[in-house]
């Protein structure tokens, strides 16, 4: 089986170190100045050009069995290109509800599923008319390319929007959410193959700095059934109205002790590397067997996991000489806030692995 993932940061380099061992070879497609390093070793890495698409970029690829991306944000147009030559999963149209904020949370809504108020705004006076009907405070984000809390702007009062409107930044088409009180962050990592069976983790408490991740809990402290059940329906619904192929990524606020979604991620996910080490099929391989129509594996852990960001950092010898410890870097040189690697725990006490978590984070960043 062939596979070829566009893209060729970390999540590419793990999908790819999952399909190993299953007897998978992997080819990457590199945009335009796309560091390739995290992938080196790996597989061909083929860096497209202009005139590359459809059977052209078909053959450039090496004639995959499937396409698969390790990113939403990418040249949907393109991949549709493939589809008449080999499988592309996800599928472009289900990238292309996730690629875009505005779209994204239309289609949730229309589903019936909970998310911020919202309006999407494409100029100044838009922006400002949103804000006059929904208040302060909002968070504007760009619909598009936005990650890991950039493009985005917290306004918590009128004179912080004129402020931003007399600024030097060019807003992009935005959408305005209404700000959500919640209680915690959690996110659904699952998966579905193509004759419609849907395997779902456990969620996931997630804790951030800036709006970029630095550590993940599963099972998430505190579970209700009420909760699990909810995100069940929610990734059912999702899934099977995009008839979705592949690892899916659901970003949640807890309020109240409802579920609310904050965003889509149509492939692996950050908040889910912990799968690596609490004993079960872990979201790159799930990804692996849904993309290639192999029964999905596992997801439900018998302990307590956790992962820590390297953001910029390496970790200490202490903590990779822990027993419980796993450590997984990506083949990238240091840089402020860069993700360079994550580390593993697993604990049988969910007390002792949240008071690790925080020792590493304070060891760590401080």
């Amino acid at each position: 089986m062939h596979i070829a993932i566009v893209g060729c940061g970390q999540l590419a380099r793990m999908m790819a170190l999952a399909g190993w061992p299953m007897g998978y070879r992997f080819t990457f497609l590199a945009g335009a100045g796309e560091n390739t390093t995290c992938v080196k070793g790996l597989g061909d890495i083929v860096d497209l050009t202009d005139d590359m698409t459809g059977n052209s970029l078909f053959t450039a690829l090496g004639g995959p069995d499937v396409v698969t991306v390790e990113r939403e944000h990418v040249d949907t147009a393109l991949l549709k290109t493939l589809v008449p030559h080999c499988a592309v999963y996800p599928q472009p149209e289900a990238i292309e509800v996730c690629q875009h904020r505005g779209r994204e949370k239309t289609f949730l809504n229309n589903l019936g599923i909970p998310t911020a108020n919202f309006r999407v705004a494409n100029s100044d006076e838009e922006l400002q008319a949103a804000i006059d009907e929904m208040g302060t405070p909002v968070l504007i984000k760009s619909c598009e390319e936005g990650y890991d809390g950039r493009g985005q702007w917290l306004i918590e009062n009128p004179q912080q929007l004129t402020d931003l409107l007399n600024s030097d930044t060019v807003l992009p088409e935005v959408v305005v959410e209404g700000f959500v009180k919640f209680e915690r962050e959690v996110s659904l990592v699952a998966a579905r193959s193509p004759n419609g069976d849907i395997n779902c983790y456990p969620l996931a408490e997630n804790h951030h700095s800036g709006g970029i991740l630095l550590s993940s809990v599963a099972p998430a402290p505190a579970l209700t059934d009420e909760m699990t059940a909810q995100a069940k329906e929610i990734a059912d619904a999702i899934f099977n109205k995009l008839n979705y192929v592949g690892v899916l990524a659901i970003e949640l606020f807890v309020s109240d002790g409802k579920l609310i979604v904050n965003e889509l991620a149509p492939r692996v996910h950050n908040s889910g590397h912990w799968t690596q080490i609490a004993g079960i099929c872990t979201q790159f391989e799930n990804h692996m067997r849904a993309i290639t129509s192999v029964g999905l594996g596992t997801t439900e852990p018998t302990g307590h996991s956790a992962m820590v960001n390297l953001l910029g950092c390496d970790p200490t010898p202490e903590m990779v000489d822990m027993s419980n410890v796993q450590l997984h870097k990506y083949n990238k040189s240091l840089r402020p806030n860069r993700k360079v690697g994550h580390l593993n725990l697993r604990h049988n006490s969910l007390e002792e692995l949240q008071q690790q978590v925080e020792k590493f984070k304070q060891e760590l960043y401080g």
